[in-house]
């Protein structure tokens, strides 16, 4: 069972949050958010308030224990862009766009089957 979260519209571009969520993809939540605490990017801050929304969401509404959960899915999509104009030399304007994105984070609980164990043990040796 997958139980999501999702920020919409946060004001960073896509590309600078989706640095700080490749590294978080697949790991146990706990240790997720140990990693974010000690990251400087302003990205940490945005996808660690919305995974703890998600481990929020799975133990509330759906009873999950949160010390079982790991990020099954995360991913950043780009939002529409402000369009902004600057002044440029010689009274022009010059265009911006101010980028935004919409962070999603799904959580499942680790199921503990003999598929698995003998799965992560095989990938272990490899």
């Amino acid at each position: 069972m997958k139980v999501k979260a999702r920020t919409k519209w946060v004001k960073s571009a896509a590309r600078k949050v989706r640095r700080v969520m490749n590294l978080l993809r697949g790991k146990p939540t706990k240790a997720a958010l140990a990693c974010l605490a000690f990251m400087p990017h302003k990205g940490a801050r945005i996808i660690e308030k919305t995974l703890l929304s998600a481990v929020a969401n799975a133990k509330n509404n759906f009873k999950l224990d949160e010390s079982s959960l790991y990020i099954s899915e995360a991913f950043v999509d780009e939002a529409t862009p402000f369009k902004r104009f600057k002044a440029a030399s010689r009274g022009r304007a010059a265009p911006r766009k101010r980028r935004n994105c919409h962070v999603t984070v799904c959580v499942s609980p680790i199921e503990k089957t003999e598929a698995a164990i003998s799965k992560s043990a095989s990938e272990r040796k490899a």
